[in-house]
């Protein structure tokens, strides 16, 4: 569905991205991996439109949305989850997850939000409550279903596990293989953890100083190699 070609962008006169190319296919879960201030998230927001690409393109589904707007693109299918979760925290857990449905009709906003509480059944508990009075890793899976509610063909994931307690980080992993396995929606997780990306991701690409240093299939990548790049 998505194939980034020789993504290229700049900071003023500091090279961000060096020629990123990767894909995503349908009920695939692709791991980008990098320690902090590699480009991980940089490249994130070029996918979304967030930030221009100065060269190469992005394309969907065989069209090319380099120069789409964000909401142009969520409209395809494209949903995101940014790094820090970025809920309304002073709205409800319950208009928080509205705001993942504005699109939809009555009928299929509840089928939807079923299936979503069944994913996160937390939520339903505390529908009334302020998602600013939220654990971090409530947020998390509040951020990760309200994605799930616009119905998207791929979700990116930006660092989901960043400062979340080791309870929430398993949930986070169970719902995100049952996704893959449910093979309906593409999968682009970004994260520093090769452990965590290595339980639930088909292929890995690995960033250095804006550039990808290592690419290939779970069954092809060297754990050790990989592990060089992301240690501090």
């Amino acid at each position: 569905m998505l194939q980034v070609e020789q993504v290229n962008q700049y900071y003023g006169s500091s090279h961000t991205l060096r020629g990123v190319s990767l894909s995503v296919a349908k009920g695939e879960c692709l791991a980008l991996l990098g320690r902090n201030g590699v480009g991980k998230t940089t490249l994130l927001k070029c996918l979304t439109g967030v930030l221009p690409v100065a060269r190469g393109s992005v394309r969907w589904n065989g069209s090319d949305i380099t120069r789409l707007k964000p909401h142009r693109r969520a409209a395809r299918g494209i949903a995101y989850v940014p790094q820090g979760r970025d809920i309304f925290a002073r709205l409800t857990v319950e208009e928080n997850l509205l705001m993942g449905m504005a699109t939809l009709s009555g009928r299929e906003a509840a089928r939807i939000s079923g299936e979503v509480y069944e994913l996160f059944p937390v939520l339903k508990e505390m529908l009334g409550r302020r998602g600013g009075d939220l654990s971090g890793g409530q947020q998390q899976q509040l951020a990760i279903a309200r994605a799930l509610l616009a119905r998207p063909q791929l979700i990116i994931l930006d660092e989901p596990t960043e400062g979340i307690q080791p309870s929430i980080i398993k949930d986070i992993e169970r719902v995100i293989r049952l996704l893959r396995e449910r093979g309906d929606i593409g999968i682009l997780l970004c994260e520093q953890y090769f452990d965590f990306a290595r339980a639930l991701a088909d292929k890995f690409v690995v960033l250095s100083r804006g550039e990808v240093v290592a690419s290939g299939t779970a069954g092809e990548m060297d754990g050790e190699h990989v592990r060089r790049h992301l240690a501090v």
